[in-house]
């Protein structure tokens, strides 16, 4: 598992971004990756999985 900030989320388009703590580096997240609700600020944990573009956050709970 990971950990991060949720830099920016919105909620009626269903994604956003997740800055990886460690790297920093951001990953893309969708609504049906999420455990948990997430808004702008929180603190997660998640794992990622290679899409189309390149790597997704998955299993997206608020840490």
């Amino acid at each position: 598992m990971y950990s991060g900030t949720v830099k920016f989320f919105n909620e009626s388009k269903g994604f956003g971004f997740v800055v990886d703590n460690s790297s920093k580096e951001e990953i893309f997240v969708h609504v049906s990756g999420l455990i948990d609700n997430i808004r702008e600020g929180d603190q997660v944990t998640y794992n990622t999985e290679r899409g189309k573009k390149g790597m997704n956050a998955v299993d997206v709970k608020r840490a």
